[in-house]
């Protein structure tokens, strides 16, 4: 049986599918790059010549990785004929 309180920290885990430690390290990953981003962001204010592109492609690179986390793997389509698994081009 588990209380309220450990519901509290394993509620939102469970509902993506990974473990208290495995949110723990995504979601520390994610504030780390975040962090570095702005920090970019603010030298780039200062200095426009320096880090002309780079928060804004760390910012597209971790919604891309959220939104692959978040999708299912599509199924394998099946071929009619043999019932194998068909690859894209």
């Amino acid at each position: 049986m588990t209380t309220p309180l450990h519901r509290l920290f394993t509620h939102h885990p469970d509902s993506v599918g990974e473990s208290y430690g495995q949110h723990f390290g995504v979601a520390c990953g994610y504030g780390l790059r975040l962090m570095a981003a702005g920090a970019c962001a603010i030298v780039h204010a200062v200095l426009p010549f320096c880090f002309e592109k780079t928060a804004s492609t760390m910012v597209r690179r971790m919604v891309a990785d959220m939104d692959r986390r978040a999708s299912p793997p599509a199924p394998a389509a099946r071929s009619e004929s043999t019932g194998a698994a068909v690859t894209a081009p």
